[in-house]
């Protein structure tokens, strides 16, 4: 398995965004939200993803930059539950809900439980 986070993974792009937000389908796991869509990658990636916390509820960007680098940590640890098993190339945004900072802890359950939510929703829409 591949634990790692590449460059060509992460979501950028205005674009890309805005599709996302747009088109995109929702799942909740409190403190997080994964909002996604099927996207077409030019280099034939099957997700790549972006992490957001909240500039109104946490002010200090030190407390911002800490939410994002534990989603991403929880990320990296469990993609590997969705590269395995989809078909298509998706665009995740994980959204932190919450008002206080997160343990990690708290953050890599509730990865893994989107993730595998992801996967049963999209298994049963496309094999009914």
């Amino acid at each position: 398995m591949d634990f790692s986070f590449p460059k060509k993974e992460r979501l950028t792009g205005k674009k890309h965004f805005e599709r996302v937000f747009v088109e995109g389908k929702q799942l909740k796991a409190f403190p997080l939200k994964l909002v996604y869509a099927d996207v077409q990658f030019r280099d034939n990636v099957p997700v790549k993803a972006a992490f957001v916390a909240p500039k109104r509820a946490f002010k200090k960007a030190v407390h911002r930059n800490r939410i994002k680098r534990l989603l991403r940590e929880a990320y990296r640890l469990n993609k590997h539950l969705i590269f395995n098993n989809i078909e298509g190339n998706f665009a995740f945004v994980f959204l932190y809900l919450g008002k206080d900072l997160p343990d990690f802890k708290q953050v890599d359950g509730q990865m893994k439980s989107l993730l595998k939510s992801f996967l049963k929703k999209e298994f049963h829409e496309k094999n009914p």
